[in-house]
């Protein structure tokens, strides 16, 4: 008889502890998921997919305004929101399905409920208790609402997936992508939009000038920015509600959405039933391996806090299994991760920002282009793309490239393959560029 039920025992089921557990299984594991909500996890169900889905919706708006130069003529529309929201849920639903199947098929059992460590080879899901020779921690994050009065009030990034009707007006608290990113949703829907960030420029991890170009379009799209700014209370009325602000000015809205960080879903989890260690901010503490201070337990994916964007947790989830079942040796790369704000217009990056590269590199290139986009000379629009490549002089090696433009997350795709070969100046301007583009803009600039 086995020592343990289980090889593998996954706590969560999100993109990072699905790829883990199924790979595991398919190498020939006995493994076992446990969830206590909806399969996929945050990008599924709450993030990055309906996410985008809202994004394609709100850039319809914009769009009608661009067709008229093109020769369309009363070429509005009426959003009708339960549409969205609906077709939105079916899409979730099937998704959730399809995941469903991928862990099926390869023979993996799912536990449905909220997990509990008991010991270092011991789980427990609704009183039943599971032995495991492997555990691993895929519990991801959950939006962070700072408490202040009048914070009962307030919405989260999960809550805008399921409003009952949309709001006339909103502000919404935070200078991260998922703040960025639903002010621009909710503009393009129609609703007069605030965006207020404590700090004195949005997306801080990003390229200056990137950061900078992308509070300007937003302002001229009609995204209302505060910078330096900040909620000290908020009052409800029988319009809405009142908010007062740090520097003494105050605003009316119809809701308020908070997008001020998120923490990782380690409360409750059972790890003080082992060594398992958390750093000051909540995240399990991993090494190279994804191994915890606890021999037979690993985490990966948001709750570790390392570069949280799901292709991340995949691969770590890949690494893992192969690590675990296959006796590899596999580390994650964490170097050059492209990665995308779907802003409006989008950003798209990959390698170093400028401030970044000065630090690291004695002597820099930076190639920079600025220009109006083709579409815009006919739509009459007064947005313009920023695109900007980083170069280590002394070897001509690429090291970083940014962009903000339509499309720009599917453009620095390709280029981060580059970035990974060790692509040079030199393989850029050698490249033929495909007319007329704008990606074609990162092979000509001199």
């Amino acid at each position: 008889m086995a020592e343990y039920e289980y090889d593998l025992f996954v706590i969560g089921a999100g993109s990072g502890g699905v790829r883990a557990a199924r790979m595991s299984a398919q190498y020939g594991g006995r493994v076992a998921v446990a969830e206590h909500q909806a399969l996929g996890g945050t990008c599924v169900n709450v993030g990055c997919v309906p996410k985008k889905l809202f994004v394609y919706a709100s850039e319809f708006s914009h769009a009608f305004s661009d067709s008229a130069g093109f020769g369309w003529q009363n070429a509005t529309a009426n959003f009708h929101w339960p549409t969205l929201r609906e077709n939105k849920n079916r899409e979730i639903e099937r998704l959730n399905a399809i995941y469903k199947n991928l862990l099926e098929t390869p023979g993996v059992d799912i536990v449905e409920g909220r997990a509990v460590i008991v010991d270092p080879h011991t789980v427990a899901v609704n009183g039943r208790e599971y032995s495991c020779r492997d555990i691993l921690i895929c519990t991801g994050g959950y939006p962070y609402v700072p408490e202040f009065p009048g914070s009962e009030y307030v919405i989260n990034s999960n809550d805008a997936f399921f409003l009952d009707e949309l709001p006339s007006s909103i502000v919404v608290v935070g200078g991260g992508y998922i703040g960025v990113e639903f002010a621009g949703i909710f503009n393009g829907l129609g609703v007069k939009t605030h965006l207020v960030y404590r700090g004195d420029l949005f997306l801080k991890a990003f390229d200056q000038d990137l950061r900078t170009h992308l509070a300007e379009e937003m302002t001229k799209q009609g995204v209302h920015v505060h910078f330096n700014e900040d909620i000290e209370s908020i009052k409800k009325t029988e319009q809405g509600f009142d908010l007062s602000l740090k520097s003494g000015d105050s605003l009316q809205t119809g809701l308020v959405m908070y997008a001020t960080g998120r923490k990782p879903n380690t409360h409750d989890l059972g790890l003080e039933n082992t060594k398992v260690s958390c750093d000051s901010r909540g995240y399990v503490q991993v090494n190279d391996a994804l191994q915890t201070a606890e021999p037979s337990i690993y985490a990966l994916g948001d709750v570790i806090g390392r570069v949280e964007l799901t292709p991340v947790a995949i691969k770590e989830g890949m690494a893992l299994a192969g690590n675990l079942f296959k006796g590899e040796s596999n580390t994650i790369d964490y170097n050059n991760i492209p990665t995308a704000v779907f802003s409006q217009p989008n950003l798209g990056t990959v390698g170093l920002t400028e401030a970044e590269a000065r630090a690291s590199y004695d002597d820099i290139l930076i190639y920079r282009s600025e220009f109006r986009p083709m579409k815009a000379t006919l739509s009459g629009g007064s947005e313009r793309a920023l695109m900007k490549i980083i170069v280590d002089a002394s070897t001509d090696k690429v090291i970083g490239c940014h962009m903000l433009g339509d499309g720009a997350g599917e453009i620095i795709q390709g280029l981060a393959v580059a970035i990974k070969c060790g692509a040079t100046k030199a393989d850029f301007d050698a490249t033929v560029g495909i007319h007329p583009t704008a990606a074609e803009e990162f092979v000509t600039m001199r």
